[in-house]
């Protein structure tokens, strides 16, 4: 992660980050990531440990481990690293990474973001891109008849 970070800052580029749980990954989160990743020159996803995902969607989630999720969200082309965090909110793992730009869906304004303020901070942007409606995990897995 370090040798990534100084490389895009050594020639002059720009860190975006975004995260979430990318639980049952889709159309939705392959468009926010395509999106992030044009904003700079590298991409890192601060994605949520299962621990964290449980206190935040609930017992029966996620439908998918971290580490699977870690290795599907690394193997996209728009993503450049995957870091792994147990917070139920990223402060912490932004506060080590620092990027140019924080970027959270549309399913989010601004000031519902507890880390804008760290990121603005540092001299960081907030980018809150456009939902892709009808999309979403929840939506998803309780079409399929599991609780969301």
């Amino acid at each position: 992660m370090q040798e990534l970070l100084s490389e895009v800052r050594g020639r002059g580029g720009t860190v975006v980050a975004t995260g979430g749980c990318f639980d049952v990954l889709h159309a939705g989160h392959i468009a926010s990531l395509d999106a992030a990743r044009r904003l700079g020159d590298a991409l890192v996803v601060l994605l949520n440990a299962d621990d964290s995902v449980r206190r935040l969607k609930g017992p029966g989630r996620p439908v998918v481990g971290e580490a699977d999720r870690a290795r599907v969200l690394s193997a996209l082309r728009s993503v450049d690293a995957v870091v792994l965090f147990d917070e139920d909110d990223p402060r912490a793992a932004l506060n080590l990474l620092r990027p140019d730009v924080w970027v959270k869906g549309g399913d989010y304004t601004p000031e519902q973001l507890p880390e804008a303020a760290d990121v603005r901070g540092w001299g960081g942007r907030v980018t809150v891109l456009p939902y892709l409606s009808g999309r979403s995990t929840t939506a998803i897995l309780q079409r399929a008849g599991r609780e969301g």
